[in-house]
């Protein structure tokens, strides 16, 4: 505030200057020093009563009526003033008279500058602020939409895992028991951290070792894996719940379908500004597995919610056989 009066003092001054050489360049007054003097008084009697009635007076109609007062009162005095000042007459020399519509004149011009300046700036300040709501509004649909994604993936799994119980239970109720003590560890742990909206890749690791364990119970040895990620990789900032569906489609699209099982490699690596992460499988392939349902779908679009075009998901056929899901996220 104390910057801003400042600044519009000093810009104020150098206005009535140059209104001082103007009217010494044009053969009006007695020389430039008393012009100059003519020039800030009556400059700067406008700014000071003036803006003071602009910021004292809050009612509109009021500030209008005030100002068709104070405006041609704020001139007289400055004329007043600097007439005194320089002993140069009073009322009675036509001087003042002129000085008063010279006054009139270009403190009308500065007036006018000055209101369009703050009309140009109130105008610039209502933009941004109608900016800032739009991104205030399309990061609330954008958080409610990855909510959304997320709570459709969580089900996902525990669906599988449930309808894998029941074909247990009357088949081995020991193995039925396990799996559902294996989800109950896995839950506890999953509600923990997928609420937040930020982990950690080790954390997701983490949960991934016990999701593939709990798988193991169904698959026994048709299903391996191995996890091969740096701690600098572990220690990288990640979504909840976006690498696990990599595996559940690499495990019933890939391993399931095929006699004898396989092996699932995940990897992860930090290079370039760039997490890589890819999760392959050998499996049956793209070819034959007919479809990679929803879960890669979801994963896709909150990459490309969170990320944009920076991060992107893909799937390539693997030449000894499998798939390898392919996911690179800026960091």
């Amino acid at each position: 505030m104390r910057n801003n009066i400042l600044l519009t003092t000093l810009i104020n001054i150098l206005f009535n200057t140059a209104i001082a050489g103007l009217l010494t360049a044009v053969g009006f007054g007695d020389g430039f020093w008393i012009n100059l003097i003519f020039s800030q008084c009556i400059g700067l009697s406008i700014y000071a009563i003036n803006a003071t009635v602009m910021c004292r007076v809050a009612n509109k109609r009021w500030r209008m009526a005030i100002l068709t007062l104070s405006f041609p009162g704020s001139i007289m005095f400055g004329v007043t003033l600097a007439a005194w000042l320089t002993g140069a007459g009073d009322w009675s020399n036509p001087q003042a008279w002129v000085a008063v519509v010279i006054g009139l004149f270009f403190g009308g011009i500065g007036t006018l500058t000055y209101y369009l300046s703050q009309r140009i700036e109130q105008l610039d300040a209502e933009v941004k602020q109608r900016r800032m709501n739009e991104m205030e509004s399309e990061k609330r649909q954008m958080e409610a939409q990855l909510k959304m994604l997320q709570a459709q993936i969580e089900p996902h799994f525990l669906f599988n895992t449930l309808a894998n119980v029941g074909g247990l239970i009357d088949s081995d109720p020991a193995q039925a028991k396990k799996l559902l003590e294996r989800l109950n560890d896995w839950l506890r742990i999953a509600l923990q951290r997928t609420r937040s909206a930020q982990t950690t890749l080790g954390d997701e690791l983490d949960m991934l070792e016990n999701y593939l364990q709990i798988l193991k119970i169904r698959f026994g040895e048709r299903l391996r894996w191995q996890t091969d990620a740096d701690t600098a990789a572990r220690a990288t900032p990640f979504p909840p719940m976006l690498l696990q569906p990599l595996v559940e489609n690499a495990v019933r699209h890939g391993i399931e379908p095929k006699i004898g099982g396989g092996e699932i490699d995940i990897r992860a690596e930090r290079g370039g500004g760039m997490l890589r992460i890819s999760v392959s499988d050998s499996g049956v392939g793209l070819n034959v597995q007919g479809g990679t349902g929803t879960g890669l779908a979801n994963v896709r679009e909150r990459v490309n919610a969170l990320y944009g075009s920076k991060g992107c998901l893909q799937l390539q056929d693997n030449l000894g056989g499998g798939v390898t899901a392919m996911m690179e996220l800026p960091q």
